[in-house]
């Protein structure tokens, strides 16, 4: 008689809205836990990945009580992607080293020495890899037995319509385990125009009737006037003198051409950031509409499905939150491929289980 697939259980630390749980759940995966300290995660979280949140500080979290987050007989993952305001490029060589979420990576590595669990994943931006922490990191997985993997990956190659780079690690105490590579061709890049142009129009500040999160930040008179005269994919160079700001006729502000700036239709968006609502920030002008994208469109460019609920019915939604919920979670696309990494991995690993603890052996259901 043929054995049962095993199950694959994920805990997911700093889970946010559930970016990385849903693309974890769309290659199979049992995400069985999520935990974040934001109580604006609570609804979402529990709501799209139907799975346990709590609202813990993850350095609160004991050994004991992750533990018994996963069930028994299963192979056990562990995903931490920690906060990554303190790595992100968009600091421009501020020190951050002293900032509290610094250490979180830390918190990760301790719940992975007290647990052992089979597979460990991580996301965050391309920047941590070059810090000491990350190193730190990786260095005390291989010590504990962990075959380590770890690249930049452009997000449009999974599937992503936005031009966006993520940091992704993988280990595993059951043999080598190996970042997945990108498998969609430039020419098949899904662009703004596909993820996005079959929206219903809505005006400059106008929300769509059908959903709350198809809602435009209402421009001033100045800003409205600009993005009427700007093209896609074009600069506030092209405007006219009087329109242009006072810190862009300064020379240090004359490299900061992708703000005030229409996206493209062709091509992927710019990185959706937590400022992603609003025209001044990036390119963050709506292709054809005078107005920036709406919260939905900002969702559906980091992959959610069009119908990912964020916010409880009766709760106003108000940019700024929403906002920085979407632009801070793992592109879900970008975390299925990760999960069907894992989901092959444990499956090639049949039979091939490496056994240097009791921890390395997968179920005798695989």
């Amino acid at each position: 008689m043929a054995a049962r697939p095993v199950t694959i259980s994920a805990v997911d630390l700093f889970c946010g809205v559930g970016g990385l749980s849903h693309g974890l759940q769309d290659a199979g995966i049992h995400v069985v836990a999520g935990v974040d300290l934001d109580r604006a995660c609570d609804y979402p979280y529990r709501t799209n990945i139907r799975a346990p949140f709590h609202r813990r500080d993850v350095r609160d979290i004991t050994v004991d009580e992750l533990a018994a987050m996963w069930p028994t007989k299963a192979v056990r993952v562990l995903a931490g992607c920690a906060p990554c305001q303190p790595f992100s490029s968009y600091r421009r060589g501020v020190d951050t080293s002293q900032e509290a979420q610094w250490p979180l990576v830390n918190e990760v590595r301790r719940l992975v020495e007290g647990t052992l669990p089979e597979i460990v994943t991580m996301e965050n931006v391309p920047r941590i890899g070059s810090t000491s922490v990350f190193a730190d990191f990786v260095e005390r997985l291989r010590k504990l037995g962990y075959w380590v993997d770890f690249g930049s990956c452009y997000c449009p190659a999974y599937g992503v319509p936005q031009h966006r780079r993520r940091m992704v690690l993988v280990a595993s105490l059951l043999g080598d385990i190996a970042v997945p590579k990108g498998a969609v061709a430039p020419a098949d890049y899904v662009t703004v125009r596909q993820a996005i142009g079959g929206l219903p129009a809505v005006g400059n500040g106008e929300t769509h009737p059908s959903d709350r999160l198809h809602k435009s930040r209402s421009l001033s008179e100045l800003n409205l006037e600009r993005i009427k005269r700007s093209k896609p994919g074009g600069t506030w160079e092209e405007w006219p003198e009087d329109l242009r700001a006072s810190c862009h006729r300064r020379a240090s502000g004359a490299t900061f051409r992708n703000v005030y700036a229409r996206m493209v239709w062709d091509e992927p968006s710019p990185t959706i950031t937590t400022l992603a609502y609003n025209f001044g920030a990036g390119r963050f002008g709506h292709p054809e509409q005078d107005r920036a994208i709406t919260l939905r469109e900002a969702a559906i460019l980091q992959s959610f499905p069009p119908g990912y609920e964020f916010v409880a019915p009766g709760v106003p939604a108000q940019f700024a939150p929403l906002g920085r919920l979407i632009g801070n979670a793992v592109p879900p696309r970008l975390a299925s491929a990760v999960g069907d990494a894992i989901v092959g991995h444990v499956r090639a690993m049949k039979g091939a289980v490496r056994k240097a603890t009791p921890s390395t052996t997968i179920p005798a259901a695989l």
